[in-house]
């Protein structure tokens, strides 16, 4: 008996600029190669253009009250024109109320890893939408789940240069798929970007 295999094309774009009819102008905010990807898969067109702010959290700042911050100080710096609508985020990952950052080195990622293996954290994505005087500031977290990870499983994923520029240490579209059990909520948040919320944002607009 033969087995065929079904294979079915999705368009790129399952609809168009239509959706957003009075976004005549879009800026990300963002030098993330994955926010790229996930604004594009809206359908939308736009420009890139990245911010430069200092990062720093500030002391005894909550984390998704840290993310919310980072994402409106990113729209903040961005000089556009009137009418121009920004969109810019930030991801942090949070573990015991602990927010983990881009790891420095090889040493501290697998101290990271280590600390996430078997346990839950929550990923967070600060969302700041601004055009003109009005401003949409939110956050969405997503609760990720790993499983029991073997210290030589962490050196290989380490090896391959991927955790180095990720909050964290890892990202879940890039090798560390296989790490992650669960996740409660939104797949996108974690990649970076909440397309659900940051749609219904857009057609506010």
């Amino acid at each position: 008996m033969q087995i065929g295999l079904l294979i079915v094309r999705f368009p790129t774009y399952c609809f168009r600029m239509q959706n957003y009819p009075n976004l005549e102008t879009l800026v990300l905010a963002s030098a993330s190669p994955r926010r790229r990807e996930l604004l594009s898969s809206l359908g939308v067109e736009f420009s890139v253009e990245v911010p430069r702010i200092d990062e720093t959290a500030r002391a005894g700042e909550p984390p998704r009250a840290f993310a919310e911050r980072l994402a409106a100080e990113k729209a903040g710096a961005i000089a556009a024109p009137a009418g121009t609508v920004l969109v810019a985020a930030d991801t942090i990952v949070v573990h015991e109320g602990r927010i983990l950052g881009k790891p420095e080195d090889d040493a501290h990622a697998f101290e990271m890893l280590s600390g996430l293996s078997g346990k839950a954290h929550e990923v967070v994505t600060g969302v700041c939408v601004k055009r003109d005087e009005r401003t949409e500031l939110f956050s969405v977290a997503t609760e990720v789940f790993f499983r029991e990870l073997e210290p030589c499983e962490i050196k290989a994923y380490i090896a391959t240069g991927c955790p180095m520029d990720k909050a964290g240490a890892y990202a879940i579209q890039g090798g560390a798929a296989h790490m992650v059990r669960a996740i409660n909520g939104s797949y996108t948040n974690v990649v970076g970007l909440p397309l659900c919320e940051l749609h219904e944002t857009l057609i506010s607009f």
